[in-house]
């Protein structure tokens, strides 16, 4: 049984000051003034506690993290991003379970208390990657969630085998079904769509498909998604990750598409790039369309950038969309946190009495302040128990350069 946990003197999403008393895990009561026996006690000196972050989307099999620095060696385009990294996986020995417990724990330093990864599989390294990213979720159960997306980054229809492997890899135990651009990898959007909701209604779990297919290719293939989702009866059970198609010149276009989302309650996944249009979080906030964020690939094969920092993406989700005032900077916040476990679906998740106590804390005078000054995480508790202080986890990080 975890110890009772007492946090005094601690703001609540900004909030006045007051105590938090944590039992079996879970958010007991919160007054002034509270004492509890046998209790560890955290003075947090007025500093804001802010929910476990959300990373929502990432590759926890594919950083370089800890390897030493490597030149970038990919072209272009997406697809040379993609041939080069499959031939680096075996040349540099990325090792996914390694590399996985790296980065969740960076993630955990910063305050992530659950991570969203896409995992690939294909025909040449086979379940390799879904086998270490598991035996991490394993190791790390305690401290930090890791959600499994099967993610066929070479292609489905394009890769004949793909889709048996993904197959067992539902069954190994990821949780969610991944796709990757009908159109642009496989050329066959129909093909690739009813493969991986089929997939999806076999298993009973949801689809994250990655759509990087830009203006009215992707809203092509954005049709085709929201119509499987109509047909299959998978309302609030999809999600579609970069959806740069959404931040189209043609905003009439890219509105119908929107309202299309919010009657299905299909979710957005952003990265906030900098390099493509990209979805508009106040379009989705208005027509209630869910969005969360992720990190993305964190200083691999694909690009050097990446720290795993959700308070950090939080700040260029805003900057992405000029965000200024206090309450829009707390919905790019929000996105990162609340946003994430909706998706996620993590039960009880958040800063109520009974919540489970995923929490993060920070010394700053309010939230925007936070996530603008991005201060070290002074705390990060993962069900009722200390996982991380002063930026350090309590877990070691595998040797460097390894």
């Amino acid at each position: 049984m975890t110890q009772d946990l007492l946090l005094k003197n601690v703001r609540l999403w900004g909030a006045a000051a007051t105590d938090i008393l944590i039992r079996d895990g879970r958010i007991e009561i919160i007054a002034l003034g509270q004492t509890a026996e046998a209790a560890h006690v955290e003075d947090c000196a007025n500093g804001i506690l802010l929910p476990g972050l959300i990373e929502a989307h990432t590759h926890l099999d594919k950083t370089l993290w800890g390897m030493g620095w490597r030149p970038h060696q990919a072209g272009p385009l997406l697809i040379d991003k993609i041939e080069t990294e499959r031939r680096l996986k075996t040349d540099w020995n990325i090792d996914p379970a390694r590399q996985s417990k790296r980065q969740a724990l960076l993630s955990l330093s910063h305050g992530t208390t659950a991570i969203r990864s896409h995992v690939d599989v294909d025909t040449e390294i086979g379940l390799k990657g879904i086998e270490g990213v598991l035996a991490t979720k394993q190791d790390l159960a305690d401290i930090i969630d890791i959600e499994i997306v099967a993610f066929p980054q070479s292609g489905v229809m394009t890769r004949p085998g793909t889709l048996e492997l993904m197959k067992e890899a539902m069954n190994a135990g990821a949780h969610v079904v991944g796709g990757l651009d009908p159109c642009s990898i496989d050329r066959d959007p129909k093909g690739q769509l009813d493969a991986i909701f089929r997939l999806a209604e076999q298993t009973g779990k949801p689809v994250d498909i990655h759509l990087h297919e830009p203006g009215e290719l992707g809203a092509f293939s954005m049709d085709l998604i929201i119509e499987q989702t109509r047909a299959l009866g998978m309302r609030g059970n999809v999600t579609i990750s970069h959806a740069f198609c959404l931040g189209m010149p043609d905003r009439s276009r890219a509105m119908d598409l929107i309202e299309q989302l919010a009657k299905e309650q299909i979710s957005i996944a952003t990265v906030a790039t900098a390099s493509r249009p990209v979805p508009m979080a106040e379009d989705l906030r208005r027509a209630g369309v869910t969005l969360c964020a992720g990190s993305d690939g964190i200083r691999d094969t694909w690009g050097p950038y990446g720290n795993a920092d959700m308070l950090e993406r939080a700040m260029l989700l805003g900057l992405r969309n000029n965000f200024r005032t206090d309450p829009d900077v707390e919905h790019a916040l929000w996105c990162c946190s609340y946003g994430g476990a909706k998706v996620m679906k993590l039960p009880d998740y958040g800063l109520d009495i009974g919540c489970i106590a995923d929490l993060v804390l920070v010394e700053a005078e309010s939230v925007t302040h936070a996530v603008v000054s991005r201060p070290q995480r002074k705390l990060v508790i993962k069900r009722g128990k200390v996982a991380a202080r002063d930026g350090v986890t309590l877990i070691r990080v595998p040797d460097a350069h390894a």
